[in-house]
């Protein structure tokens, strides 16, 4: 009886330092990992300036979050994927060729250009507060109903293609400082295109937690800089080059995009 207790407990011991060095192996596989970043133009840089030539209209910035977290880690390898003015189709079709299951993480931004954020955007700037709100209205419906399938695809898509990755959705910020006097859009339209991010970004983060992937909430970071701030790390409209308006400038991506990603990754 004492030997088999005996043959037991070192039998017991070996498997658990077996579990060991497995978990070891598998964290520094993780930790040497590929790293994709996929999404529009929230992850591509749109507004961040320092554009890489060679990605074209994608504009993917250098000091885009995905770039200088690559910078930063050094991962095994890098396909900086994301392309301004994509949608959850977009991705799907065009940018997961470089998943693999040696990718270690993803990181995306997607959803705001398939509910009309930047029509959204256009006709606040240039309409009524009752032709803003009835538009924003189109766009909310668009989010609770049509929105989720399609994350869902894209998200489960992700997790077949790269079994192995972690996978950090990150959301979108709240774009108006609504304390404050501020020129330009109406009290009433700021707080309805806040309340629809707001609501975007919750479907967001819902169905990430549905598909198991972390969900990564920028609006902390970007709390006390957002547009009419004083601090404001979104450009407001620029009619010099109006594809910037309303994206995060470079500090937005160094200060209100990095370090979620960093705290998640």
């Amino acid at each position: 009886m004492r030997r088999s207790r005996i043959t037991a407990y070192v039998i017991s011991t070996l498997l658990a330092v077996s579990a060991a060095l497995t978990g070891a192996a598998t964290t520094a596989s993780a930790a040497t990992g590929g790293y994709v970043a996929l999404g529009d133009s929230y992850s591509s840089g749109v507004g961040a300036g320092s554009y890489i030539d060679s990605s074209g209209s994608c504009d993917r910035s250098t000091k885009a979050y995905p770039y200088l977290w690559n910078a930063a880690h050094a991962p095994s390898s890098f396909a900086f994927n994301a392309c301004s003015g994509a949608v959850t189709t977009d991705v799907i079709n065009n940018q997961l060729s470089s998943l693999s299951s040696s990718t270690a993480l993803v990181s995306i931004t997607i959803g705001g250009n398939d509910a009309g954020f930047a029509d959204v955007m256009t006709t606040c700037v240039t309409s009524s507060d009752s032709t803003c709100i009835s538009r924003i209205n189109t766009a909310r419906s668009y989010i609770s109903s049509t929105l989720p399938g399609r994350l869902d695809t894209v998200y489960s898509t992700i997790r077949n293609k790269a079994p192995n990755a972690r996978v950090v959705v990150l959301g979108y910020p709240r774009f108006y400082e609504l304390s404050t006097t501020c020129i330009g859009l109406s009290g009433t339209k700021r707080a309805a295109i806040n309340d629809a991010s707001d609501l975007l970004n919750s479907v967001i983060s819902g169905r990430a937690g549905a598909g198991g992937f972390v969900f990564g909430d920028v609006r902390t970071t970007f709390t006390g800089h957002e547009i009419c701030s004083g601090s404001s790390w979104l450009h407001s409209v620029n009619w010099l080059d109006i594809g910037e308006s309303y994206h995060p400038t470079a500090t937005g991506h160094s200060s209100g995009y990095l370090p979620v990603l960093n705290n998640n990754d």
